[in-house]
């Protein structure tokens, strides 16, 4: 069974963009707009890891991490911050790891292969 990434991401093209890019490697992925959908995503399919934008409308991505964190069966999934704006990361605490936009998609890929094989 392949494991599930929950790609939470407002910019329509990047969020297409990494569906295409993890598909091919085998993942499955689901995906939200924006914080709020991600929580529910999340609660209903409990991926192994997201990946989460941080600027976003609605819930922002450390809105959608600390609610998060409220869940036992959530709060101990890897996240990669994926973020437009330098230093946003820090609001969210340990990462598995940041990347900023545009992102170095074979870096990407080590890193989860690296995190859930």
């Amino acid at each position: 069974m392949s494991k599930k990434i929950l790609i939470i991401e407002d910019e329509e093209d990047v969020r297409t963009y990494l569906v295409t890019l993890l598909q091919k490697e085998g993942y499955e992925t689901v995906t939200a707009s924006d914080g709020v959908q991600g929580l529910e995503v999340a609660k209903r399919e409990v991926p192994d890891l997201i990946t989460l934008d941080l600027q976003m409308p609605k819930d922002t991505g450390t809105d959608f991490y600390r609610k998060m964190h409220r869940d036992d069966r959530l709060g101990q999934i890897p996240i990669i911050v994926i973020s437009g704006i330098p230093g946003r990361h820090l609001a969210v605490k340990k990462p598995i790891a940041v990347f900023e936009k545009p992102i170095d998609k074979d870096r990407l890929v080590e890193v989860i292969k690296e995190a859930i094989g």
